[in-house]
């Protein structure tokens, strides 16, 4: 991905280092309502309410003696990049559609971090919280998506990036506040497909990002749309339940299948429509 030496959004909000307080009978509102955000996007709550943490849901203060290496600052630069090639595209299409796009904030944090939807642990992942327009991502995540996931690659590590960035664009036009009232109104396998028609969108409208930084920017090199094809189809819910459980259980999907991801990336990236992705009107996934 070409990327070096091009503008840097002034959305980030380096948080690497700064530590937690560590409180006796930790917990509270805040991670419980983050334990329900994860739930919604699929994530295993019990990585945010693991009492063994110690951590209390209170905000962290001060800072370790922390000095990221190259390769962090590198990955700092590289992220701070796609960031703000996702706002140039976004605000050209809310414009578009008349509308005016806020643009989300992106907190890098290393080992746990505390956001206005509760306290996490970078083992859950990259993940947006609705409640402070943020999306929140341990660097680290990159390397578990290259030796884990055999995923590598620079725009492997956008897509991750642009499909957060999704979810916010979901929050914006009221679409994530529309489908949490209908899960819990659902609940079981029902509320579970709607959760994976909304994480498919989010991959299709990382793949309409991509289509439009490639359009303005020529971003993409040879091997780079692979690239994220494969990201896409390494967290896929089937793949990783048969790497975790040995057996693969459909009914409990919350992200969809690594052939679904696929597709609705690569259908993002080649309309470059928004309206495209409309996975809650689509018949088939």
């Amino acid at each position: 991905m070409r990327w070096k030496g091009r503008r840097r959004s002034s959305n980030v909000e380096d948080r690497r280092g700064r530590r937690m307080v560590r409180r006796a009978g930790g917990g509270g509102l805040g991670v419980i309502l983050l334990a329900l955000v994860a739930m919604y996007f699929g994530i295993d709550p019990s990585i945010v309410l693991d009492p063994g943490s110690g951590m209390s849901a209170g905000s962290g203060t001060g800072s370790d003696s922390y000095t990221p290496t190259p390769e962090e600052e590198q990955l700092a630069a590289f992220t701070s990049v796609v960031l703000a090639d996702t706002e140039d595209a976004w605000n050209e299409l809310f414009r578009q559609m008349g509308g005016n796009y806020r643009e989300p904030r992106l907190v890098l944090f290393s080992g746990a971090v505390q956001s206005a939807c509760g306290y996490a642990r970078a083992a859950m992942g990259p993940f947006y919280c609705p409640a402070d327009s943020r999306v929140y991502i341990d660097l680290g995540f990159y390397r578990d998506l290259k030796q884990r996931h055999g995923a590598p690659g620079d725009f492997a590590q956008a897509y991750v990036i642009a499909h957060e960035v999704g979810h916010h664009v979901q929050n914006l036009l009221g679409i994530s506040g529309k489908v949490q009232k209908l899960r819990r109104q659902l609940g079981g396998k029902r509320a579970n497909a709607l959760s994976v028609r909304l994480e498919l969108q989010a991959d299709c409208l990382a793949g309409v990002w991509a289509s439009h930084a490639q359009r303005s920017k020529q971003v993409l090199e040879p091997g780079d749309l692979e690239e994220a094809l494969t990201a896409a189809s390494a967290i896929g819910d089937d793949r990783l339940q048969r790497e975790a459980r040995g057996y693969v259980a459909p009914d409990s999907f919350t992200h969809g299948s690594s052939e679904q991801r696929v597709r609705w990336f690569r259908r993002g990236f080649e309309s470059g429509d928004l309206e495209a992705c409309d996975t809650f009107g689509s018949g088939t996934l």
